[in-house]
């Protein structure tokens, strides 16, 4: 299948590691012009030089801290000065609170910043722009919306897969599309930091996981791909899981 990603031009944020990192190779290998957007800029320029030894583009790299209000608008202007466009947008950055930590205020609106307000923030900066492309995207990736207990990351990741939704229907005349992907245990350095190899995470995967194993980047990665995809233009509003089959049923 031709996804038609040549020359599209996509920014993604938390392209440093993981999904993100795995996002932004493979929307290259596609064919297209990749912003990097993350924190760590050493980081950051090691991936740009390797997709440009795999594809003979180079990567734009946006050293930035997403969860600074004026962060959207730098990404924003960067990206239009570099390629004059933007027609996708995948907001992979984020992250949980640390299993027992108190939900402080503090915690509460760090939850919120990372996983919900710094997503919002960016899709409504580029929103010219994806409108202008005719064929805009917007993936964001959430949390499973499973709760077992209070967690600030995961109020952040339904106000965002709500928001999506609502979004969806507002842009859809201009031909944007807005989906969510929900990713189970996929092997990241975050995961790997919360669950590392041994018998705890024999056991998880045990417990909860049918599949038998941790999903891997790539897999995630091949989802965005799709769904930023020009014969994905009828898919919008909806949030995806890759997950195993992932449960929490004891």
């Amino acid at each position: 299948m031709d996804l038609q990603l040549n020359d599209r031009v996509a920014v993604v944020t938390g392209a440093t590691a993981g999904i993100g990192r795995a996002t932004a190779l493979t929307l290259s290998a596609e064919g297209a012009h990749v912003a990097l957007v993350a924190r760590r800029g050493d980081a950051l320029r090691d991936l740009a030089d390797e997709i440009e030894r795999r594809s003979g583009r180079r990567a734009l790299v946006v050293e930035t801290d997403i969860l600074d209000a004026a962060a959207p608008a730098r990404i924003v202007d960067a990206v239009d000065r570099t390629y004059g466009r933007i027609d996708i947008v995948v907001n992979a950055a984020g992250a949980a609170e640390q299993p027992g930590e108190s939900l402080t205020e503090e915690v509460w609106q760090r939850q919120f910043d990372l996983n919900f307000h710094s997503k919002r923030r960016l899709v409504e900066a580029s929103l010219p722009f994806l409108a202008a492309s005719g064929r805009g995207r917007v993936v964001n990736f959430v949390g499973l919306l499973e709760p077992t207990l209070v967690s600030a990351a995961q109020a952040a990741v339904a106000a965002c897969t709500l928001w999506s939704k609502a979004l969806s229907r507002v842009v859809a005349p201009d031909g944007v599309t807005v989906n969510c992907i929900a990713p189970g245990r996929v092997d990241s350095e975050q995961v790997r930091r919360a669950l590392p190899e041994g018998d705890a995470k024999d056991d998880f995967i045990r417990r909860r996981i049918p599949a038998g194993r941790f999903g891997t980047p790539e897999e995630a990665a091949a989802l965005v791909a799709f769904l930023v995809s020009g014969p994905a233009g009828y898919i919008t509003g909806d949030t995806f899981s890759v997950d195993g089959g992932m449960h929490w049923a004891i």
